[in-house]
């Protein structure tokens, strides 16, 4: 198949960007947490991971050893169009960007029953990786623009998608998120994390909803029920690898989708380790260049 090269190139760039590199926000986020800790075990470790992440940077090596499975985020302009040969380019560069990263090779081979018990092995090529179903989401004007993710298992194991009999009260539902990041957080293990929230109409929505939060979501800003959900569970003092302290959680980032008229809303919650959100983003095409 005939790849736009273009494109190939700058999604490779992007995952290794994604997989090994703090966003300028989130290295901020460390300093303030490092500067404000009181226990010394867990400021030593939040210096250690700002420390691991710096190297990793350095030298567009993995962040983690479990390198993670990429989701993908692709905004559409208005003015402008995605093609199959723009989707198969796209799928290309995840390939190569495995490759030079490299991730992890975990992609279990053989067929439905196979992929379940793993009784067919892993394949040894880190390109062979499926991404998670691209996400398509509307922006204005005529850019197309790729968000790269890379979610590690033990979020996965720890994260939960349930529904929240609300009683008509937004306190009733942020009691359930913090009551479950205070059980999860522990036995995650690699705090502080980032907790990655979405509210939607079905487990659908809330999955999708948990996933733009932590692409539009900034360690800069935050809303009062994202601050307060931090707060309540920092007080709960698990602390970064479960030593103790005031820095369970770094910050969450929260999308609320549209409802329904119901008793109920689904509720994704994910806990996103000390290293995730691994992100980064790159414009496919620029403005005027998108045509349909």
């Amino acid at each position: 198949m005939d790849f736009d090269k273009n494109i190939v190139e700058k999604v490779s760039q992007t995952l290794v960007r994604a997989g090994s590199t703090f966003l300028p926000d989130k290295k901020a986020a460390y300093e303030r947490a490092i500067e404000t800790e009181t226990n010394e075990l867990a400021k030593w470790t939040m210096e250690t991971i700002l420390k691991n992440a710096l190297v990793a940077e350095t030298h567009s090596s993995p962040l983690c050893d479990d390198t993670g499975i990429p989701h993908l985020v692709l905004e559409i302009g208005t003015n402008a169009a995605v093609t199959g040969i723009m989707l198969e380019s796209i799928q290309e560069g995840v390939r190569q960007g495995l490759r030079h990263l490299p991730g992890r090779p975990m992609a279990v081979k053989g067929n439905d029953a196979q992929l379940i018990d793993q009784s067919s092995g892993l394949d040894t090529d880190p390109g062979a990786l499926d991404t998670a179903p691209v996400l398509i989401r509307h922006t204005e004007g005529g850019l197309i623009r790729l968000h790269i993710l890379m979610f590690g298992g033990g979020p996965a194991i720890r994260a939960k998608t349930y529904r929240v009999f609300h009683k008509h009260s937004v306190q009733t539902v942020l009691d359930e998120i913090v009551s479950w990041a205070k059980e999860s957080a522990p036995l995650l293990g690699c705090t502080p994390c980032t907790l990655g929230v979405g509210i939607g109409r079905s487990h659908y929505e809330a999955s999708s909803m948990m996933l733009q939060a932590l692409v539009d979501g900034s360690y800069l800003h935050q809303s009062d029920m994202e601050k307060e959900i931090t707060k309540r569970v920092n007080l709960a003092g698990i602390g970064p690898l479960g030593l103790g302290g005031t820095h369970t959680v770094l910050a969450t980032f929260m999308k609320v989708g549209p409802q329904r008229a119901s008793g109920v809303r689904v509720v994704c919650m994910r806990p996103c380790c000390c290293f995730e959100p691994r992100i980064a983003s790159v414009e496919l095409c620029q403005e005027g260049q998108c045509g349909r």
